[in-house]
């Protein structure tokens, strides 16, 4: 164990036992004292983690009780949350399409579309992963790409002569490639609910604290327009600003995308079937509202659509003979479990939180500093998240963050979500470091990124897109507020 783990190991219980030493009787009533001080000790395991981020999401269950704070059937309640089950049917479909290699083919096709333009084939790949990472996780997104962008650059480095392109040149186009991918699987989640885990964070607090709910299709109308704004601003600040390389062709990329294609075989019965279940799922979130009307009753949910998608996984045969059928439970050993566990592990901390006025007292210190300017603490806000995602996980942060900013809002007579939004979809666009996020710390490990290139991009890129979610909220707030 790294040195700052095995200090975070201790300091999140002494962090425990200090709260109940430094704050006076009369501060704080008893149960208000407990939740802070499990506050304290799980953020700091959180922010160390001295213990996996699992683990310590489940201290919830072991405290509370203990601490007479909830019962045991509070402590677990909201580990069943009905948005935890959402994530984890779209964990299912996206299992489906990457056991069957449906991904790797559309990502293929896309990209051979692009044709032979080096900024072209940047553009495929970014378009690809941001679509994949909609869907699927945006590590499984990037750890698939990352393979076939390195076999494109190995292949132009052995081409260079013949297609007169410089060293420099051929570094600029990697460096382009390798960061674009990693910075269009962080943007792609933006889009959709089950993108990326703070999405999910903020729209189970929403409900949970303040009884409000998020539409898949509302989540996609607005985040949506905003991811592909990112994606093309991200792509165009790559390749003509800061890594422009400069080479107008590249010949034999399209023979050696139509090789990998030919690898994967014919579009087979099996591929064919994953396709529709995951099409007719997406349908479902699409046109729900109106399936409910025509039913008369709000029968069908976001949760329950998914939940449908992915248990047809486990039913639909691909050889009934051998009783083979698209997902056996074996292929679910590789489900992220753990951000499963995270998300009822904040829902249920936020929850405590809330109800022993913890929250409140927060926001009374904010309240204090009589800052009345909405748009002021908007950006600000936006940009302190920014930053602060560089250093840790983002769905860590937006689990401490994110019960404060809506109680804020409230006390300001605002909606809950009205800095929410904007501080959830920042989490996502940590650019800088290669510790930021899974996706850029996986390309960072194909050793042709180093700290400076990803430094060099990332602070540009921070700004700009902090700057274009902060516009497109006040432009398109009335989609989801």
């Amino acid at each position: 164990m790294s040195m700052p783990k095995t200090i975070g190991l201790f300091l999140g219980p002494l962090f425990f036992v200090l709260v109940h030493l430094v704050f006076p009787d009369d501060a704080l009533d008893r149960n208000a004292l407990c939740v802070l001080a499990v506050a304290c000790w799980m953020v700091t395991w959180w922010i160390t983690e001295a213990v996996p981020i699992p683990v310590t999401s489940l201290l919830p269950i072991l405290l509370f009780p203990m601490l007479g704070i909830l019962d045991i059937k509070e402590s677990t309640a909201s580990y069943a949350h009905p948005i935890i089950f959402l994530f984890l049917g779209g964990f299912l479909i996206a299992l489906a399409l990457e056991k069957r290699n449906l991904h790797k083919r559309f990502a293929l096709s896309l990209i051979k579309i692009t044709g032979t333009k080096p900024n072209g084939i940047i553009l495929g790949f970014m378009l690809a992963t941001a679509f994949l990472s909609m869907w699927i996780s945006n590590t499984a997104t990037t750890v698939m790409m990352l393979p076939i962008a390195l076999s494109v650059i190995q292949l132009t480095s052995n081409r260079s002569e013949s297609i007169s392109i410089t060293k420099k040149g051929l570094n600029k186009f990697s460096i382009s490639l390798l960061l674009g991918i990693a910075y269009a699987a962080n943007i792609g989640g933006m889009a959709t609910i089950i993108g990326t885990p703070p999405n999910v964070v903020l729209v189970g607090f929403y409900d949970t604290l303040y009884g409000g709910q998020i539409s898949f299709t509302q989540w996609m109308a607005f985040g949506l327009p905003i991811a592909t704004i990112l994606l093309f601003v991200c792509y165009y600040i790559l390749v003509h600003w800061i890594y422009p390389n400069k080479v107008k062709n590249f010949d034999g990329i399209q023979t050696e995308i139509h090789e990998q294609l030919i690898d994967l075989g014919k579009f087979s019965s099996t591929e064919k079937k994953v396709a529709v279940v995951f099409i007719l799922t997406a349908i479902g979130w699409i046109i729900r509202q109106p399936l409910n009307n025509m039913l008369g009753s709000p029968v069908l949910n976001d949760t329950i659509i998914a939940l449908m998608g992915g248990i047809l996984m486990f039913l639909v045969p691909v050889d009934l003979k051998n009783q083979e059928f698209i997902l056996s439970w074996k292929d679910t050993r590789s489900l992220p479990w753990g951000i499963l566990l995270l998300f009822g592990g904040g829902l249920t901390l936020a929850s405590a939180m809330e109800s022993v006025g913890i929250i409140k007292l927060i926001v009374n210190q904010f309240e204090a500093m009589e800052i009345k300017d909405h748009l002021f603490l908007l950006i600000g806000l936006t940009f302190v998240m920014l930053f602060m995602t560089e250093l840790m996980s983002n769905v860590a942060i937006t689990t401490i963050f994110l019960p404060v900013v809506m109680a804020l809002a409230v006390s300001l007579n605002l909606s809950p979500l009205y800095f929410a939004i904007t501080v959830t979809l920042a989490s996502s666009c940590a650019f800088m470091m290669p510790i930021s996020t899974p996706p850029n710390a996986v390309v960072f490990s194909s050793g042709h990124i180093h700290m400076n290139h990803m430094l060099k991009a990332g602070i540009f890129l921070n700004i700009i897109a902090a700057t274009v979610i902060i516009i497109c909220f006040y432009l398109m707030r009335s989609i989801i507020i």
